[in-house]
This record gives C-alpha cells, structure tokens and sequence, in this order.
C-alpha cells in the first residue's frame, strides 16, 4: 500500500512539474507522455512534453533502496544504499529515434549509511596498521558516503515518450553519465583498538591521535577507490504511454 501511494504521488509531482511546458501554444504537438524505467539511478517514473517538432522537456524521479554486509580490512558493514534523485532533462532527437539529452540531476540524495563493527578478538587494519578489536569493549561506528546534491548529466538513447506518428506505448532505453563530483567518505570508530592482543596495547579508538590519524588513512583510501564514481554511470530501461496528441511527423 505505501509502494502505491508512492507511486501515484510520484506521478502526480511529474504531472505538476511539467504542467507549464504544455501552454506553449503548440497545438498540433503531443501533449503528455510518462512511464516507468529502472536504471541505474533506481526505480523512476518520468514524463514529458514537447518543446518543438523534434524535443521535448522531461521530468523524472528516481528511488530505491537496498541492503548489504560488506567487510574490508577486517571491518565489518552493514551498509544501507539509498538512491533518491530529481532528474531535468531536454530531449533533442537527431535522426529517428535516437536523442542527445542535456540535463540536471538535482536533490540528489544518493547516500551509504553503515554501521562499522569488529568483533571482539578480531584482528583489522587502519591505514595499514594492525589493530585488535578489545574483548571487552569492541569496536564500532558509522560510515556514510554522499555526493554533491545537484550535477549535470548528458543521456543519449532510443526511444521517445511523445513519439510523433501519434502511437502510444513505446519502449526506451538510454545511457550516459552523471558528473557528480568524487564520493565523500566519512568514517567514525569507538570502542578500543589494541596494538598488540586483544586486551593488552589498547586505546580509545575515538581519541587516540594515532589511532585517529590512521583512521584518517583509511578514510583516504576509502576516498580513492570511489574516486571512479565521480562519473556515475546511467543505464536506462523504461515503457511509456502517450495520452493523446496528434501524429505531426514520424520518428
């Protein structure tokens, strides 16, 4: 029940933000399309209106979420990803079916939370420095991953949500990239880290300033290995449905 109230609040903020492109005047255009897609950005729901004979201006909204544990250097995560996005783009089309599509991705909310553990006993690493987690007080904390909140994107694809032979259902599909900026990690550990067993060498991994300073290593690395991301890619698969409109020219 959530899921489908989701659903029809998403496509009535699609409705509304393309709602001003359709008094352009252009009576003989297409008026309003929308689908479905699942990409890479996560499950969306987009419209559109024509612009001109040959473009229009689209409007999307992305979301999905998904869990996972992941392990690294002796770390344990439980790690959350959220993807949850706007997405503005103008479709131009070149020749039949094939369009170039400058955009916006913005209120971009695409994140990692996670929960960091080390069992008690545990060996792990910090900027290359062993570490035991203590038996009596193990360690813990929190890492998140964020991007910056609006980038540009460039699509190109097949596919049209107002196709102008005037028919309705049409199958999309589309790929570019997102220039997001590198990933931002940020990681916090409590507990006691040992230097050397389980319960001797021990310190507050929270305080510790070369406990910490190797923490600032890993977050470093960390940094380094998503670096790639800062152009996310964007594959794109979606059905839509035409609402009426005339055929003005077929493409």
């Amino acid at each position: 029940m959530r899921l489908r109230h989701s659903f029809v609040l998403s496509l009535a903020v699609v409705a509304a933000a393309i709602a001003p492109a359709l008094s352009f005047g252009q009576s003989a255009l297409p008026r309003f399309g929308a689908g479905v897609k699942a990409s890479t950005l996560g499950i969306g729901v987009e419209g559109a209106a024509a612009v001109t004979g040959r473009s229009n201006v689209r409007f999307g909204v992305n979301q999905f979420n998904y869990s996972e544990t992941l392990a690294a250097h002796g770390i344990n995560y439980d790690a959350k990803l959220k993807l949850s996005s706007l997405q503005l783009n103008y479709d131009q089309y070149l020749v039949r079916g094939f369009h170039i599509s400058p955009g916006l991705l913005f209120n971009n909310g695409n994140k990692a939370d996670a929960t960091a553990f080390v069992p008690g006993g545990e060996s792990f690493t910090l900027g290359g420095a062993r570490y035991y987690s203590s038996l009596s007080n193990p360690i813990s904390g929190l890492a998140n991953v964020k991007v910056q909140k609006t980038a540009p994107m460039v699509l190109m694809g097949f596919g049209n949500l107002l196709p102008r032979s005037g028919r309705h259902f049409g199958v999309n599909l589309e790929g570019g990239v997102v220039f997001q900026g590198s990933p931002e990690t940020t990681v916090s550990l409590a507990g006691a880290a040992c230097a050397v067993s389980p319960t001797s060498g021990c310190a507050n991994a929270n305080a510790d300033p070369i406990v910490q300073s190797n923490l600032r290593l890993e977050q470093n690395k960390l940094n380094d290995d998503l670096r790639p991301l800062r152009y996310y890619p964007v594959v794109s698969l979606g059905i839509s449905w035409q609402f009426r409109g005339p055929a003005v020219n077929k493409r």
